[in-house]
Order: C-alpha cells, then structure tokens, then sequence
C-alpha cells in the first residue's frame, strides 16, 4: 500500500516594504486617471450632428467607478456639507423636469442637468484624493488646452477654420464650427490652470512651464475670436494674481500687455479682425452686430418666460418652445456656420447664451436658487479654504478657484451645450474636492528615502 505525499504550497514572496509604501503612495494618482481619460478624449475629433461623443461615454463610467470605489473602501464619501450642496440642485432641476412638455425633454433634460452639475462632479470628488491627483488632472487640461489650440493656430494660419467675417480664419480646434465655443472653452481653462500652477508653483521648474503654457495659450485664445471666453479668463487670470500678491500681479499684468502689443501690434497677428472683435463687446447700445442683437433679444425673451412662470418656470428644454412668442422681430432666425470641414448650414438659435438667464427661464426662481445657488456655496467655501489654508494651501487652491470662477463668469455669455460641457464638470469636480473635502488642504505624504544600513564599528584593540 503506497502512500502519496504533496508537495507543500509555498506562499507568494511578499512585496519589500520599500515597493509596498511606493504603491500605496501611487494609488491616489491612479484613482484619478478615470477623469484624465475623460479629459484625453476630448482631443478627438466631434463628429458633426452627433448628440454623444466617447469623453460623454466615458464620464458615464467615470460616474460608475466612483460608486465601485465607494463602495469597495467602505468609506462614507461626502460630508454633510458636500451633501447638501450636492443635493440642493437636485431638488431645483427635479421639480422643473416634471412640468417639462414632452416626457423626453424631461428625461434627457434631467440627465443632462444631473451629469454635469451633480454626478460628474461628485464622481471627481471621490477620485481625486490628493493634490498630486488634483494637479495631474489640471495639467491634463493644460495639455489638452496645447493639442486643441495647435490645431485652432494651424486653421487660422492656413484658412481652413470656422468662417469669420467672410474668411475661414476662426480656430475651432477638433470642434468645428457648430461648436465655436468648444475650442475657446478648452483653450481659455487650460489658460487659467497654467496661469495658477505658475504662480502657486513652489518647484522652479515647474514654475516657468506652467508660466510658456499660458503665454502660448493665449494665441489660440484670441484667435477663437470669443469675447465671452476673453472676458471670463481675464477675470479669472486677474483674480488668481490678485490673490498671488497685489506686487507680482502688477508685474504679470505689464508683462501681459507687452506681450500682447507685440503679437498683435508688431507681428500683426490677426490685428483687424482682432481690433473689431475687441470693439464689439462695448457696442451694444450704438451699432451691434447681429450677434449681439440676437443674444440680447433671447436674454429678455427667457426674462419674459420667467415673468409669466415665476416660480418653477416653463420646464426643462422648453425654451426653443417658448422663445418666439416672447422674442422680438429683432431675433434672426439663426447664426450661419460653414469651413473647418463641413458645409454651409444655418444653426438655430435654442439658448439664451446665458446659463443663468436659462435657469430662471426653464427652472424659475426655485431653480436658479438650488442650482446657482450650489455654485455660489462652492465659490464661498473654495475662497474661504483659501484665505485660511496657510502657506501649502495655494499650490492647488489658486488655479482650481480660478477655474470656478471662469466657470461663473463665463455662465453669464454662455450655457451648457456641447462636448466641451464635460470640462465644466469637471471644474466644478474640482472645486468641490477643494472646498469640501477635509484633507484637501493638507499636503501629501511622501515616500521616505531608504535609509543605508548602519555599519558596525570597529573592535578596539
């Protein structure tokens, strides 16, 4: 009778402490790359009449790993804070979804509503766990800010972008020209993130490519030709040095407008289209153009929406609906849109162009309160983190406020709409971590060096 005998399981070698303690320094760098991707994605080109593109695709798996690493962690992922201010415009959006006209207006508009300003944003809350994520997510917005405006630069220098004024010279990146915001959004952000991870930088060298970024990216930027977005980045730009120090804000800004005569003025760098673009913002009363008559003849057709529905508004995605029998004669019957690859069409006007104007036009009163009123809560407690976060506190403070604020700023020329939409989750993603969450502030702890082996004295003879 024969016995058989089995060879003992040995267990797998165990990891040295040194590569467990660089692993676990890493996974919070890892967790943020869901939201890199989204951003990454951006970059490829948007198919024209598409209503999703894969960055909308991947934001939604974004949103699912999020609950996943939720609930893998065991751990409760929002203050009581974050909670209510995630969950104020819920209430607002919920309320105008049901008293939207069709039953599809109010699914796509709540789902809308609730990916860019609730789940996107709560999602980048989580996953963003420390300031390396938050600055690797910002500097995936600088590159992807360099990728889109190469490609706006190359259009204006060949004449194959957006057609402007009669010449196909507006940049518009991977876009096109139906989304003539999108270039300049993706530009103007990653402008406002260099500028903020310039001044806050404590490396050197860190410090000067972040400062080359957004001295390139402000080439693109002008030649979007988007007042809009012109006006909110230097709002935005100017805050971040105000609160950099009032001394080095006067420097940046002669600084900027030496480099700005230059472009413009000595290289001749688009200067009469500029010049015209320029003077356009402030003639709004004695000769606009007919984009400004038709913005202007929308924002008091949404005021006239809310004067007869105060309260709940007309309901979500009514506002091409309702827009002519509160508009004047004066309102066109579209913008035309032709060059960077696709033919002549003419683009119907459906929004206000104005986010707030918009809010209180489809969600009356009770949404522009819940959902602005959110907004508002984020900037009070992101400035307030801020002022008391000592002296680590700016590094990542600085451009994720600046980012915020152009958000809010850039709210009053613009609405939510297009693929670059997702980039505005994410900012407010951002500033939520930043001002909600506890550890925000603090900085990350660092792997400690190997120590070298003690080695054993001498025997004395």
């Amino acid at each position: 009778m024969s016995t058989s005998t089995t060879a003992p399981v040995r267990p797998a070698p165990a990891l040295p402490p040194s590569v467990r303690r660089r692993v676990r320094s890493l996974r919070p760098v890892l967790s943020v790359l869901p939201v890199v991707a989204v951003v990454v994605l951006l970059g490829l080109p948007v198919v024209p009449g598409g209503s999703a593109t894969p960055a909308d695709a991947a934001s939604a798996l974004v949103v699912l790993w999020a609950v996943v690493d939720t609930v893998l962690r065991a751990r409760r992922p929002l203050t009581r804070t974050a909670a209510v201010v995630f969950g104020l415009p819920v209430v607002g959006i919920a309320v105008a979804a049901a008293g939207a006209a069709t039953a599809a207006d109010a699914v796509t508009g709540l789902a809308r509503y609730l990916q860019v300003f609730v789940l996107i944003p709560l999602a980048v809350l989580v996953l963003v766990r420390d300031r390396r994520g938050a600055r690797l997510l910002m500097w995936s917005l600088v590159g992807l800010a360099l990728w889109q405006g190469a490609i706006g630069v190359k259009q204006y220098l060949t004449g194959t972008g957006a057609s402007y004024q009669g010449a196909f010279i507006r940049a518009v990146g991977t876009f096109g020209p139906s989304d003539v915001m999108g270039m300049a959004t993706v530009v103007a952000l990653g402008t406002v993130a260099a500028t903020g991870l310039a001044l806050a930088a404590r490396d050197r060298r860190q410090q000067l490519v972040a400062t080359g970024c957004a001295l390139v990216l402000t080439v693109p930027l002008a030649l979007s030709f988007s007042r809009g977005a012109w006006i909110a980045t230097a709002l935005a730009c100017g805050a971040q040095l105000l609160m950099a120090g009032v001394r080095r804000a006067a420097k940046v800004f002669a600084a900027a407008t030496a480099a700005s005569v230059l472009l413009v003025g000595g290289l001749g760098l688009g200067a009469t289209a500029l010049e015209e673009r320029l003077t356009s913002i402030t003639q709004v009363t004695d000769a606009p153009d007919q984009s400004v008559i038709d913005r202007y003849t929308m924002w008091a057709a949404a005021a006239g929406m809310w004067r007869e529905h105060p309260v709940a508004g007309v309901g979500l995605k009514a506002f091409p609906a309702h827009r002519d029998g509160h508009a004047s004669l004066a309102l066109s019957s579209g913008s035309d849109t032709e060059g960077a690859g696709q033919a002549y069409r003419r683009q119907p006007l459906l929004s206000p162009h104005n986010m707030y104007l918009l809010l209180l036009g489809e969600q009356g009163m009770l949404g522009l309160i819940t959902v602005a009123g959110s907004w508002l809560a984020l900037l009070v407690a992101a400035l307030r983190r801020l002022r008391r976060g000592g002296s680590p506190a700016p590094d990542c403070a600085l451009p994720v406020c600046g980012l915020l604020l152009w958000q809010l700023v850039n709210f009053l020329y613009a609405d939510i709409g297009g693929p670059s939409t997702v980039l505005t989750a994410v900012s407010f993603g951002l500033a939520a971590w930043w001002a909600l969450t506890p550890t925000a502030a603090r900085e990350p702890a660092r792997t400690p060096a190997p120590q070298p082996a003690p080695t054993a004295e001498p025997a004395a003879r």
